[in-house]
């Protein structure tokens, strides 16, 4: 950095200031290194002007500071958000966390229907943690909105962690920002500048370093961009209306085989066969759900995609019009057909055959309804 000896870094997102490139990531003019607490250009215009700009950060950047965690001596906090488990999940987890323990949180508990039992979604974390090779100390289910689960959270971290470093890890927007906020709130930090939140993805460029006693620290990573996720191809208006910011209602419909439901233009679930039965819709309220005949189902979307089907709008990625499609032989009484970043829709019924249609580069996958 020029004319300047001492190195800053952002207090909202971890990266590195530099004055000279206004385009990379870290710029900040020089004027801002005079404050108490420098923030880069990106956090400031988040915070003050909710925009996102490119973080000039490659996904294998991220990867790589990450991965020196299995170098560590700490204990490793895993955040998931329990809206998006499989989108969220990370697939390398085991190779990131080396031998250290894995505390396993679920975040977003506030935004699931209020009739999901507790002990249910306990159990089910904990299978899918097993199916991934994972032994993690602890499984627990938090929001950081309304703070519940919380305090017990900060309890087995202290008791589990024996006087190490923690390191909060996981893909990006699942909360881990906020989490380590509600940990600063109650250890007496209210009044210090908090690290940049946002629902867009990728807002933490660097590990930021919070002093959590004498000698160890709490470190916020990098959050991992999920590429099977929909977030990633979405303006940030698009972005809003799929992200979900209170408890989610679910959309019943009772549908006939030879129907279709479509998400916007962003997803599409059609009854092939099977009997009469009940499609339940779990997305974000703001989205808008329309019923056809499977017969007219192309003919709607190539005429009203962007218009009556939205989202996507023409400032989205091209790649989120370009559908694929997958079938489903569903032999459960509840299935869950699940959209990576975007919802799921529950079939009541066994004996049923959907395809399933979402953009090329969104992962769609089946598992037992958890709500059942």
């Amino acid at each position: 950095m020029s004319n300047y000896e001492e190195e800053f870094f952002c207090s909202g997102c971890g990266v590195k200031i530099q004055t000279t490139e206004p385009k990379k990531a870290g710029y900040a003019p020089a004027s801002a290194l005079s404050r108490e607490q420098v923030v880069c250009k990106r956090c400031f215009r988040l915070t003050h002007y909710n925009e996102i700009q490119p973080s000039g950060i490659s996904d294998q950047e991220f990867l790589d500071l990450l991965h020196t965690l299995s170098n560590k001596d700490a204990l490793i906090v895993k955040i998931v958000d329990v809206v998006d488990l499989y989108g969220s999940w990370l697939s390398s987890i085991s190779r990131l966390i080396g031998k250290n323990k894995l505390l396993l949180v679920a975040n977003k508990i506030d935004l699931m229907p209020k009739s999901m039992n507790r002990k249910k979604l306990h159990h089910w974390l904990k299978k899918e943690a097993s199916d991934q090779s994972l032994k993690p100390v602890e499984t627990m289910i938090i929001s950081t909105v309304t703070g519940e689960g919380i305090d017990e959270t900060i309890s087995v971290i202290d008791e589990v962690r024996n006087g190490k470093d923690v390191y909060v890890v996981g893909s990006a927007n699942v909360g881990k920002s906020s989490f380590i906020n509600q940990l600063l709130k109650r250890h007496g930090h209210e009044s210090d500048p908090f690290i940049t939140t946002s629902h867009f993805p990728g807002t933490t460029l660097n590990m930021i370093q919070i002093p959590f006693d004498e000698q160890k620290a709490l470190y916020d990573t990098p959050g991992i961009i999920n590429r099977h996720q929909l977030s990633h191809y979405l303006s940030p208006k698009s972005l809003k209306q799929i992200t979900p910011t209170k408890e989610i209602k679910p959309m019943v419909f009772q549908l006939n085989p030879g129907q279709t439901l479509f998400i916007g233009a962003l997803a599409r679930l059609d009854f092939i066969k099977g009997e009469r039965t009940s499609f339940v819709v779990y997305v974000s309220n703001q989205l808008s759900i329309h019923r056809t005949k499977l017969e007219k189902a192309d003919q709607l979307y190539d005429t009203h995609v962007g218009d009556l089907l939205q989202p996507p709008t023409s400032e989205d990625d091209e790649a989120v019009f370009n559908l694929k499609s997958q079938t489903f032989k569903l032999h459960e009484e509840e299935t869950d057909i699940v959209f990576s970043g975007l919802g799921w829709i529950t079939v009541k019924g066994a004996g049923v055959t959907v395809n399933a249609h979402a953009p090329q580069e969104v992962a769609i996958s089946k598992r037992t309804s958890i709500l059942s």
